[in-house]
Formats: structure tokens, sequence, C-alpha cells
């Protein structure tokens, strides 16, 4: 019916005519400044390969002479063929998702990458196709999107680079133009990769912490693609990313916990909560190695068991000192509701007053209440501070060449020394009398790399090979760095360490040599 101008209130606008305004070519750059983290960014991307049903996936770093060039995420998923490229490349395009499904907005592969990246490329083939790749630019996208075919030479090429991950099928996401990568100075890599995937390691492992207990392999390296034999690159750097479970607690902070309250939520229905008490000054990588304590107390919310939110008491209270061991994991429903929601970086949950009102009302299976929840906290909290605890020396902290469950171990373990640079573990050129050699000036520890097969069974060594004697060497080293005055006794302890170790590896060399019994 025509609209007939009324002095009563209107409830619903009129139209009169509909039209379709595609979005200017100008929306690029509002897509290229949406605020991701790097961190976020990588882990928005790796959802996708979860998505696929990946079970392997590599974030890999290329870098030549010195100079940090791609970022490539690699993955052994179900793959895209040219059809479903074109659709992941459309900025815009929200396919189907399933209720199990991490992706949400249809927005987030080029957000994400166009955050940081000038180029975003994908190379792609299914267990049916043939490898197959799209590129998409800014200035593709203000040249009214255009997106580019990639050379199917190239795509086939780059697929079997990468064949120990993809076998039939798989997807390389390949960022260029890195935007972080082109501020480094020469000579300066080295550094800003090791605190780049000290982060990113940090941030996976605790957003995807349910996944890599389930047995999600990722992994971080680094590829000098100018070196190795005849040029053809050479790995520098590898990691296998583990779970940081901020629930990971062997004793809990107070008998009784981990325990469920349910919160009656208006327009949600029932909302588990489950509640956890960390065990006073606990130094578990879950607990310490997460971020700031006041920070991380709070909920933790789940969708589909990929962590959105860390920590927070989305309005409900005020973070507090004496609430640092409090954590409540809560699992969002699968369903779309009005009363919590993700936001598109997939970082923070934003809820309703009906939320806050349901955790006013929550109560266990016994009838306590939730508050009671926090009254328990701050009482394990205030007996935790009481008792007496043995002061461990801090140490200069371990750093590249020592696999990374070992420094995390120590770093629960140990407290570090502030500013101190880490010391790291190489293997070179060294006399055929010494086993080890120090530089201090650098804060490295040298093995002979005479001795490396000696020490690896024969095999081929990668950058954090022998885990156990790089371990024993910085326990016996780390209060040799860091010092003024060089004491001869010092140098003398250093000469016949090296003396028993030259004659460890004799005896490993014989016991190799006997023929097993």
């Amino acid at each position: 019916m025509p609209y007939e101008p009324s002095v009563n209130w209107q409830y619903d606008v009129p139209t009169t005519g509909s039209t379709h305004l595609p979005p200017d070519a100008g929306y690029g750059r509002a897509l290229t400044n949406q605020g991701y983290g790097f961190e976020v960014a990588v882990a928005d991307l790796i959802d996708n390969s979860i998505d696929a049903k990946a079970d392997k996936i590599v974030v890999h770093f290329l870098r030549d002479a010195g100079r940090i060039l791609t970022l490539l995420i690699v993955d052994n998923g179900k793959g895209m063929d040219e059809e479903g490229l074109d659709a992941a490349m459309t900025v815009g395009h929200r396919r189907d998702y399933s209720e199990s499904a991490l992706g949400m907005y249809g927005t987030g592969l080029k957000a994400a990458s166009l955050s940081h990246a000038s180029s975003l490329t994908i190379v792609s083939r299914t267990r049916r196709s043939r490898a197959a790749g799209r590129r998409l630019t800014a200035e593709g996208i203000a040249d009214s999107f255009r997106c580019d075919t990639v050379d199917p030479r190239y795509a086939q090429e780059l697929v079997d680079r990468y064949d120990g991950i993809i076998e039939w099928q798989g997807t390389v996401v390949r960022w260029d133009g890195v935007r972080a990568f082109e501020t480094v100075a020469r000579g300066q890599s080295d550094q800003f990769l090791s605190k780049a995937i000290a982060r990113l390691e940090t941030h996976l492992g605790l957003y995807l912490h349910r996944y890599l207990q389930r047995g999600l392999k990722l992994d971080i390296a680094v590829w000098d693609v100018g070196s190795g034999e005849q040029g053809l690159g050479e790995e520098v750097d590898h990691i296998a990313v583990e779970a940081l479970d901020p629930f990971g607690y062997k004793v809990p902070g107070k008998a009784g916990y981990p325990r469920d309250f349910t919160a009656p939520v208006e327009g949600l229905g029932d909302l588990r909560l489950t509640a956890h008490i960390w065990p006073a000054k606990s130094k578990q990588a879950g607990f310490r190695q997460i971020g700031s304590l006041t920070e991380r107390q709070g909920f933790y919310f789940y969708r589909n068991d990929r962590l959105v939110q860390a920590g927070g008491w989305n309005g409900w209270r005020n973070p507090e000192g004496h609430l640092v061991l409090a954590r409540v994991a809560v699992d969002l429903p699968s369903h779309e509701n009005s009363v919590l929601s993700l936001d598109v970086k997939k970082e923070r949950v934003t809820v309703t007053p009906a939320f806050t009102d349901g955790l006013d009302k929550a109560t266990d299976s016994r009838g306590s209440h939730f508050r009671n929840y926090l009254a328990d906290a701050e009482t394990a909290y205030r007996d935790g501070s009481r008792r007496n605890e043995i002061v461990r020396k801090p140490v200069t902290p371990p750093g590249k060449g020592l696999d990374p469950k070992v420094k995390r171990v120590i770093k629960e373990e140990l407290p570090e020394k502030a500013g101190e640079e880490a010391i790291t573990f190489t293997w070179g050129s060294l006399p055929p009398d010494q086993f080890f050699g120090l530089d201090r000036g650098h804060n490295a520890v040298i093995l002979n790399k005479a001795y490396r097969d000696d020490f690896n069974d024969g095999r081929r060594g990668g950058a954090n090979d022998a885990p156990v004697t790089k371990t024993l060497l910085y326990l016996l080293l780390e209060d040799c760095f860091g010092l003024g005055r060089w004491e001869r006794s010092r140098q003398d302890r250093l000469d016949y360490w090296n003396t028993i170790l030259l004659s460890s590896v004799e005896a490993q060399r014989t016991r190799r040599a006997q023929p097993l019994s």
C-alpha cells in the first residue's frame, strides 16, 4: 500500500523501490586497515586450513641475504579448484559455513592478509584438479577488484616444493610485501625473527591448544632461499608449536575444582561455565607465559574448540590482583544468537546484559552460587601468598638452537635476568681437541660440528638437534655470560669440561661402532 502521511509514529520505514550498490574500489583501503595484529592474522589463515581438514600446517618465513622476503602458510587440507579459488578471493563472498567451521564472516582471508601484505597469493590443488592459483593486491582491488591468475607452471612448481606436506591435495597461502618485514634493517633479521616467532608460537599454542592436543601438527620454519647446496635453500630454524593450555595445571589450587556452574541466560538458555582455580605461584607455561596474569583472569570463550577470548570479565566485574587464579571456560553455542557475538578478528566476545544477569543467577549442582567460586579463588590466592618460597637465582635465558620444549621448561622453572641477550647454540669449526667454545660477545655456545653426527645417531641434524647435549651445556655454561673480568679459574673449568666431554664423544663413537647383539 502507498504511504499515507500520519501524525502517529511509523514503526516500519516505508520504501518506494530498491537499487543495487556494489562496493566502491576505495573499499580496498578499509579492507587493508582492519587492525589485525600479526599473530591474529596468521591464526585466522590457519583457521581456514583447519576448516579444510588439514592435520599438518607449516608457517614458513623465507629470507635471502639477510632480508626477510615472504611468509607462506602451507597445509595438506582438501584444497581448492579454480572455482573455489575465485570464490575465496572474492571480496565480500561468504560461503556456507557448517556449524563446526571456524570461519564465520567470509572476510578473514583477505582482510587479515592485506592488513599486513601488499600481495596475497593462493595456490592450491585438490585430488581431482591440477594446481592453480590466484593473486590479489591492493592495486588490483583499487582497479575494480581485479584478481590475477597465477601461471599454472609456477603453481605446480610451488606445490612440488612442498611435497613433504602437500601430497595429493593442499594449499599454499603466500604474503609478499609484508610491511613489518620491510622495516627490518640488514643484519637484524635474526633478532626480528626470534621475537616474531616467539610471539607467534605463544599465540598459536594458546588459541589452538585444543587442536594441538588432539594431534594437529603445526610448525614454524625459517628458510634461507639462497643458501644450501647449489643455492637451493636451507632450513635454518624449525620449531613445532606445542599446546599452551590455560587450564593445564596438574593439581588445582583448591580441592573440588574444576566445577561446572549453569547460568540461565535469557534468549540463549542454560550456559555452562567451567570454573577453574590455578595453584598459587604456578610456574607452568599455561599460567605464566601467555601474558599478564591480571589480564588473563576471567572468561575463556571457545567457539568450536578454538579459543576466541583469553581472559577478561566482559564488564561483569573489574580485574583484581587477588583473582589471578580464576579462569572460566565457556563454550559458545554453535548457532548464532543475539547475546554473545564474536568480532571479525575472532579475539573478543561482546556480551549483552542478559549474559551478566545470568552470571548473577548461576549455580552449581549443589546450589552453590557462582560468586562463591570467586571467593574460593581469592582464598586460594591469599593462602598461597603466605607460603614461604625458595627464591631461585635468575639465569640468562636460552635462545635459538635449543629445543622449544626445553626452553619452555627452563622458563617455567627459573626466573630470567632482565635485559640479557639469550644464549644461542650453533655448530661450527673448532680445533679437534675442543668440543665446545664460547663467543661471549654474541652470547653463543659453539659446538664442534666434527662431532655432530655422534650426537644425532648419524641422522641429519636440524637447528634444534642434540637437545640433551645442548641442555646440559646450557646448565653448565649459563653463568659464563654477562660477566666482567674473566677469571683464570673459570677458564680452567672450561678446559677440563672440554677434555671430559671429548672422552664422552669417543665413548659414544665406540658404542655406535659395536654391532647390535
